[in-house]
């Protein structure tokens, strides 16, 4: 027998060689290779191949432009049309054009190559049927058609898309000039439209039929096919048309969920048996396709709950549910926590992992219902970043991650700053010092006295900046942060006091309202005054002259929280996760001639989590900005 040969037309010779080398070869096939469009019709009119593998993406010519010319010419060459999208329409095109079969890329060569067998298995036999009629053939191709759109249609778990095209090859396969998809809805008993094709757009928003005296609910009662012919038949009222078929979609244990139809308004064609066997397939495949969309989706939802913690990975996963109790500890974290005992699986949480700092986090978030965030210091020496958060329909999830290193690495350019700071004082001091001399040693012209005063602000913006960068290093090691009963409201009282007169000269109003009792607070009183400060010196900053400044303390289920609002230029969403980030400031238009060192709300944060406590913000361009931080209450 002759050796079969095989024309790909393909634009990428990656694709090319690898049909040859492990699809076309190894099966006996001689491969012959074109690069676009326009060669490969020349080979195939010049060649005379078996077979034809078709991009339907080509430089020149598309892969329908070569079918159209290949039909044109007469040429009937078993053709397997590959795609990179899943199109009805390209299907039910390709397939009209004279098509055998297709592929989805990428493939595998077992797909390829089973694509090759049915195509030349569907050749030899339209060889050996040359003799049966036109209307045999069309069959032939009906029924290849449906199997096609079935397998396409079966392999989609997107329930739209699977109704969708489950309609439109309806109406293809039957010739028709409409199509629809109906859908049982259990809860009032009426069929409601899921799916249509060419159907007017007002009947598609308002068409529900009711199953006791309609001819798609006869096809959902009876479980059968329902053909109706004639100028009086009608989907609902007032819609006519000449000829309607309904056929049921049935569901393995579930029963006939809907109906599949088809109509002509226009064509005095009815809908014959051939019809009705066809549409039925198609009707099968919908509910096998509705059926296996439905399961997936219930799947789908379960797995997406536990992939991401079930998946083995470095970071500690703990997972447990509403009551705290363990669901999942991965490997990780039973190595990292120690955790020896097999059985962790429904134990409390307080019981299982003895490390305190984890059992304060799940005892805050039951308190609060919030994700946690936390540092946590093993025995070790180790340091994790920890984070409690809350999965819907599940529990909670706790992650962490190893930021040993990071921590080295923050500590060294923490000494490095503090030391490059300490360092720079000495030689500002004698900077400024002879600054100041300057006047003595002779008088000044103006110019000279502007650059003097040019310096001094710039020695002071220097001297703020080193003082913050120490600060900041100072409260992150812990120093200085003696902590004794704090009212804060005294705190808020003597800041908004000092403040006041740096607001009237803006003509702002700064609101203070002392609550009648407000519970003291563990805390750093000197360090407290800092961040009530900062954040009263950032509110009269970026508000404009005859603006307002409001602050406001309040207790909450065993918290004090604090608010710090004004209605000045205000904050870009996008801005907003960074406020509180060393050195970061807004930048805008309305920012740009007003200083700073960008440490502050950095200071703020650092203070605030050394008290266990933490800060936000909320705001909107123009709208102004709510500062806001929380901290334990003392308990008496």
């Amino acid at each position: 027998m002759a050796q079969k040969r095989v024309l790909v037309i393909e634009d990428s010779p990656e694709t090319q060689q690898l049909l040859a080398e492990l699809v076309l070869e190894p099966n006996g096939y001689r491969p012959i290779a074109a690069l676009d469009g326009e060669e490969g019709l020349r080979l195939a009119l010049e060649e005379h191949p078996d077979l034809i593998i078709l991009d339907m993406q080509l430089p020149k010519m598309s892969g329908i432009e070569v079918l159209e010319a290949l039909r044109q010419r007469d040429v009937d060459i078993p053709v397997i049309f590959a795609t990179v999208r899943e199109s009805l329409e390209l299907v039910v095109q390709a397939f009209r054009l004279g098509a055998r079969d297709y592929v989805i890329k990428p493939f595998g060569p077992q797909e390829m190559q089973e694509a090759i067998q049915r195509a030349f298995a569907t050749a030899r036999v339209n060889e050996e049927r040359e003799q049966l009629t036109q209307q045999l053939q069309r069959q032939l191709q009906e029924l290849n058609a449906v199997y096609a759109i079935g397998r396409s249609v079966t392999s989609l778990l997107d329930l739209n898309r699977v109704l969708n095209r489950v309609v439109e090859a309806a109406v293809y396969v039957a010739d028709a000039e409409e199509g629809m998809l109906l859908l049982l809805d259990n809860e009032s008993g009426e069929l409601y439209l899921r799916a249509a094709k060419n159907v007017d757009e007002k009947v598609v928003r308002s068409l529900r039929v009711r199953t006791d005296d309609s001819a798609a609910g006869r096809a959902l009662r009876t479980d059968r096919a329902v053909l109706l012919t004639g100028k009086q038949a009608k989907v609902a009222t007032g819609y006519l048309v000449k000829a309607l078929l309904y056929l049921p979609l049935r569901v393995p244990e579930r029963g006939v969920i809907g109906v599949l139809g088809v109509a002509n308004r226009e064509s005095e064609r009815s809908f014959s048996e051939r019809d009705i066997f066809l549409l039925s397939a198609l009707a099968d495949y919908a509910a096998i396709a509705i059926e296996n969309a439905r399961l997936f989706e219930t799947v789908e939802i379960e797995r997406a709950k536990l992939e991401a913690v079930l998946r083995e990975a470095q970071e500690v996963i703990i997972v447990v549910d509403k009551d705290n109790n363990i669901l999942l500890c991965n490997t990780a974290a039973r190595a990292t926590l120690d955790l020896i005992e097999a059985d962790l699986l429904r134990r409390p949480i307080g019981e299982a992992i003895p490390h305190p700092a984890l059992r304060e986090m799940f005892a805050q978030v039951c308190e609060t219902g919030q994700a946690a965030h936390n540092e946590v210091s093993l025995k070790d020496g180790r340091t994790f970043n920890a984070q409690l958060t809350p999965v819907e329909g599940v529990g909670w999830v706790l992650m962490m991650q190893d930021i040993t290193h990071l921590k080295e690495l923050d500590r060294v350019k923490s000494e490095f700053v503090a030391t490059v700071s300490h360092d720079l004082r000495t030689p500002l001091t004698t900077i400024q010092g002879y600054i100041e001399l300057l006047p003595r040693v002779g008088p000044l012209n103006a110019q000279q006295q502007e650059f003097i005063h040019r310096a001094h602000e710039s020695m002071e913006a220097i001297t703020e900046l080193i003082g913050d960068l120490l600060d900041i290093g100072r409260i992150e090691a812990g120093f200085d942060l003696e902590m004794v009963p704090c009212d804060l409201r005294q705190i808020i009282e003597d800041a908004v006091r000092e403040l006041r007169p740096r607001a009237g000269r803006k003509r702002q109003e700064l609101r203070w309202q002392p609550p009648e009792t407000l519970p003291l607070v563990q805390g750093n009183p000197l360090r407290l005054r800092q961040v009530v400060d900062n954040l009263l010196n950032n509110a009269v900053k970026y508000t404009q002259e005859d603006g307002w400044i409001t602050v406001s303390a309040v207790e909450d289920e065993g918290h004090v929280v604090v608010h710090v609002a004004d209605n000045g230029i205000g904050i870009r969403q996008a801005q907003q996760p960074y406020v509180f980030d060393r050195f970061y400031r807004v930048e805008s238009d309305e920012t740009a001639d007003i200083k700073g060192t960008g440490l502050g709300l950095a200071i703020v944060k650092a203070v605030i989590e050394k008290h266990n406590g933490r800060v936000w913000v909320e705001s909107r361009p123009g709208g102004g900005s709510v500062f806001s931080f929380v901290l334990p209450a003392l308990r008496t």
